[in-house]
């Protein structure tokens, strides 16, 4: 399992609902909570790693020693997000070293589905709030790069299409199917 990187399709796909949890979610998510830490991430969502599905794992505090700040969700939601908002730098493990400055609600009140199949709600401010509405943007089809004013996107233009070029060599040699990664 890798992180796929833009302008992979898959990251533009909305996902699909999970609808049942099963052993292969339990695997996904595993796999997804070492491949987030081995890169340093704060979240991951499924289709950063070519599965169009609602699913997402998040580490607030980044640390694998810090487990309590560990999240699986599944299906979330974001339920109410508050008028205040922050501009504040964001980067995604999809766009190794592109960073922007991201409008997003400073607080916000989401609901998820844990391995267990148990609904959970959770309210998060600041640094939290921002992952989980990234991460869930991605479960949407949507990027970071979409909400990036007009001088963060002057900047990462030359990233961009560094990342095209990459990408497409890559296809040209094999190394990425023409079609859409498999489904989970």
């Amino acid at each position: 399992m890798h992180i796929l990187k833009y302008p992979h399709p898959v990251l533009r796909e909305p996902a699909k609902p999970v609808m049942q949890m099963s052993k292969d979610l339990n695997i996904l998510v595993g796999n997804m909570i070492e491949l987030m830490y081995l890169h340093e991430g704060l979240g991951l969502a499924a289709p950063q790693v070519g599965v169009s599905e609602r699913v997402l794992v998040m580490n607030f505090a980044g640390d694998p020693g810090e487990k309590a700040q560990e999240f699986v969700a599944i299906n979330p939601v974001i339920v109410e997000m508050s008028k205040g908002i922050i501009d504040d730098r964001e980067g995604c493990l999809s766009f190794p070293d592109l960073y922007a400055k991201v409008r997003r609600a400073k607080k916000v009140r989401v609901q998820a589905y844990n391995q267990k199949g148990e609904l959970y709600e959770m309210i998060c401010e600041d640094l939290a709030a921002r992952v989980w509405q990234h991460e869930i943007d991605h479960l949407d089809g949507n990027l970071f790069i979409d909400k990036i004013g007009l001088v963060g996107r002057m900047h990462a233009k030359k990233y961009l299409k560094q990342f095209e070029e990459d990408y497409f060599e890559a296809q040209k040699k094999g190394e990425i199917p023409p079609d859409l990664a498999p489904k989970f």
